[in-house]
Formats: structure tokens, C-alpha cells, sequence
């Protein structure tokens, strides 16, 4: 392998964690949206629960999910955010349960 494919290669490989870590951003900001959503929603200054948001956001975790080429680090903190989402979902489900609402 020549140099110049090899320097290529580590360039590709560069961009792809500066994208993948970006991506992990938005997924923790998105996560903190939506937190806000719910907030905003139980605190009863909204009508309707933020579920089309909360789908959105479990897709993206799931595409995100399947990506192999996340570092040790990045995959920890994939994780990381994975396991706050889910602690948030239980959250909301027990209290929509107890406002007497259906999860849809």
C-alpha cells in the first residue's frame, strides 16, 4: 500500500469519528430536548405528550446503534446516552401510567 493510500485512509478514517462523534451530539442534545418536552408537557403547558419526538429519537438510536465503526470510546458513550434515554422513557411511562394515559 502506498503512502498516499494509507494517508487517505487515515483521513477517511478521521472523518469518519469527527462525524460519528457530532452525531453522538445531536443525540445527546435531542435527548435533552425531549426530557424538556416531556417537562414542559407534565408540568401541563402542553396537550399533548411529545410521542412522534420520542419515536424520532428511538430510530436514531437504533441506526446509531448498527454503526460499526465506533471507537471503544465512542461506543461507551453511545451507551452512556442510550442508558439515560431508556432511564427517561421508564420515567415518563410510570408517569403517564399514573395520569391515567395510554402510551401510544
Amino acid at each position: 500500500m502506498s503512502i498516499g493510500n494509507k494517508l487517505y485512509l487515515n483521513s477517511a478514517k478521521k472523518q469518519g469519528s469527527v462525524e460519528i462523534d457530532q452525531q453522538l451530539s445531536r443525540l445527546e442534545d435531542d435527548i435533552r430536548k425531549l426530557k424538556i418536552d416531556f417537562d414542559i408537557y407534565f408540568n401541563g403547558a402542553t396537550k399533548r405528550p411529545p410521542l412522534e419526538a420520542r419515536a424520532r429519537l428511538e430510530a436514531s438510536i437504533k441506526r446509531m446503534a448498527d454503526n460499526r465503526n465506533m471507537s471503544f470510546a465512542q461506543r461507551y458513550y453511545m451507551n452512556t446516552l442510550v442508558s439515560r434515554f431508556t432511564s427517561y422513557r421508564e420515567l415518563w411511562r410510570r408517569t403517564l401510567r399514573a395520569k391515567g394515559e395510554e402510551l401510544t
